[in-house]
């Protein structure tokens, strides 16, 4: 038989994948599956080039096992490893696992005692409330199932920071299997910075009249070749969004030119081929890719308001940060020395409160044994590195701040998290948040709707209310950096500068790797037309310290 190409091989990875976590037993193996699977997927290089060469084990995630299994799929189009699975549980089946939540032991519980066989089949049992009355299985399932399958529909796409690593090893493999192309350049979704990629796109720029091969290409990746001299507009539709392309076409074609993929035209004359030169021949400024979503940005260039977004460099330090006092995993000595490392002048440990039980909340006598800790700390550090002392202080049902306010003044800062009873009606969790934003101990306001992408919609809330409350109160919006929420939604940035709030990027680091979140939320920052001096991390060490104390002393001349 023909042998299999990268792509079609990856997929039936990817099912082996999910037959081994139906199977049961070792959970890593599966999710090692997936990740080579993954990897597949992003390979520009034909494969059977790859396994001739002996450079499988190049690839991320493929060690010599997987390798073995990879090659047999390759030159065979099975496994029999494979196929002894396929006896077990037939292929409808795997369509339920694409259901967030939806853990591979309720997928085969669904199938084994209630014969739900498919996607289609899994919606239609549980509209028929067929799931709830099943032992093991009950009314929250079915809710989480019903609520999950909309998400699954709605959500689509490769979370920014996976889509990322996928990316930059597909550009690296075109760089190594093609040195004769130039500017390997991200675009599309990746580039315009959104939550969630829908489809990885790369562009790069082939030698004018040469001989080049076109990379492979697959479902989930697109590249696009140009020459140097229309490379610019390849980038710019590449990028896109639709919307902002056609504004960009609209105000072209009231100047007398046409905007193509191949460059800004008037007549049969090219005018413009590079990006930035195409946005100054129709009158604008150069617009940032993250903006580029067809709302008000073209608009708001046009009259030279567009703002100055927010980069990496210009954060200063990090808040809200989890060590291994709560449900982190490294001291917060060894969580302080790599901030400090990275280049940050300050480290604002939060660990969880009391009541997060479930993440090892601290006691009040833990919480003096953190802040003695912090104090020996600060003195090795000296003046230009400082821990600041937090706490995720838990948002309760009636909406009061875990400890009593005497705690709660000893911190530098507060962060106020809602952490459970995420099902109150919208009135009553809106009414929840605005007490915590009310109250004079709490600094920012994190997560504030509690989504987790993929996983869980936000609770229900009056985001405008809310926002509108925290800038009557002073209370900073976060912007949660971590990959799975990204919470606040960008969509809502602009509304919270409208009415006067500042914003915070934190990393909601449970780890060291984990404090590198911070570039997803300047990402999203930057979506959101956000600039650095509306960013309280953005602030030097002096200016935060500054910043808090006058909040400490505002809150004792309250009391």
């Amino acid at each position: 038989m023909t042998s299999l190409d990268a792509r079609t091989v990856g997929g039936l990875l990817r099912e082996y994948a999910q037959r081994t976590a139906l199977r049961g037993g070792n959970p890593y193996r599966a999710k090692a599956y997936s990740r080579a699977a993954d990897s597949l997927g992003a390979l520009v290089v034909p494969l059977d080039a790859v396994i001739a060469e002996g450079r499988l084990t190049e690839i991320p995630g493929v060690g010599n096992a997987i390798a073995d299994i990879v090659t047999k799929l390759h030159q065979t189009g099975t496994h029999p490893s494979l196929e002894k699975l396929r006896k077990e549980i037939p292929e409808g089946v795997l369509e339920m696992l694409a259901v967030p939540g939806l853990r591979p032991e309720k997928v085969l519980r669904l199938y084994k005692d209630l014969g739900i066989g498919s996607l289609a089949e899994l919606e239609a049992a549980a509209k028929e409330d067929r799931i709830k009355k099943a032992k093991g299985l009950g009314a929250a399932l079915q809710t989480k199932i019903l609520q999950n399958l909309a998400i699954a529909k709605s959500e689509e796409g490769l979370h920014l920071h996976l889509a990322a690593a996928l990316l930059a090893q597909a550009k690296d493999s075109i760089r190594k299997a093609h040195p004769e192309l130039k500017r390997v350049t991200l675009a599309g979704d990746f580039r315009r910075g959104c939550e969630l990629v829908r489809e990885l796109t790369i562009v790069a720029e082939a030698p004018r009249g040469g001989k080049t091969s076109e990379p492979a290409q697959t479902d989930g990746l697109r590249i696009r070749l140009s020459d140097r001299k229309h490379f610019g507009a390849a980038l710019l539709f590449a990028t896109g969004s639709t919307t902002h392309i056609e504004q960009l076409r609209e105000i072209a074609s009231k100047k007398g030119m046409r905007l193509e993929a191949d460059g800004l035209h008037k007549c049969r004359t090219l005018i413009a081929g590079d990006e930035a030169d195409i946005y100054h021949a129709l009158g604008l400024p150069f617009i940032d890719p993250e903006l580029r979503e067809g709302r008000n940005e073209v608009e708001l260039a046009l009259k030279g308001k567009l703002p100055k977004l927010v980069t990496d460099q210009d954060l200063r330090g990090n808040l809200h940060c989890h060590t291994d006092a709560s449900d982190g995993t490294e001291t917060l000595e060894t969580m302080a020395k790599a901030t400090r490392q990275r280049g940050f002048e300050y480290f604002g440990v939060a660990d969880h409160s009391k009541s997060a039980h479930y993440a090892g909340g601290l006691s009040l006598e833990e919480i003096a044994q953190q802040h003695r800790e912090a104090d020996r700390l600060n003195k090795r550090f000296g003046k230009d590195f400082r821990i600041l002392k937090g706490i995720e202080s838990d948002i309760l049902a009636d909406g009061s701040l875990d400890y009593p306010d005497e705690a709660l003044k000893q911190f530098d800062f507060v962060v106020a998290s809602i952490h459970g009873r995420f099902k109150l009606d919208r009135k009553a969790q809106t009414q929840r948040l605005l007490r915590a934003i009310s109250h004079p101990c709490t600094t920012i306001i994190g997560h504030m709707t509690g989504r987790q992408l993929q996983r869980r919609p936000g609770y229900e809330i009056d985001v405008e209310k809310v926002l509108r409350a925290c800038a009557k109160h002073d209370v900073v919006v976060e912007i949660n950096a971590h990959p799975w929420r990204l919470d606040l939604d960008w969509r809502w940035h602009q509304a919270a500068l409208e009415f006067g709030c500042m914003l915070s990027i934190n990393p909601d680091a449970h780890s060291i790797p984990e404090l590198d979140h911070m570039h997803w939320g300047v990402q999203m920052a930057r979506k959101g037309g956000v600039p650095a001096d509306r960013i309280l991390n953005a602030m030097t060490l002096p200016e935060i310290t500054r910043y808090l104390r006058q909040k400490r002393r505002s809150l004792a001349r309250a009391a």
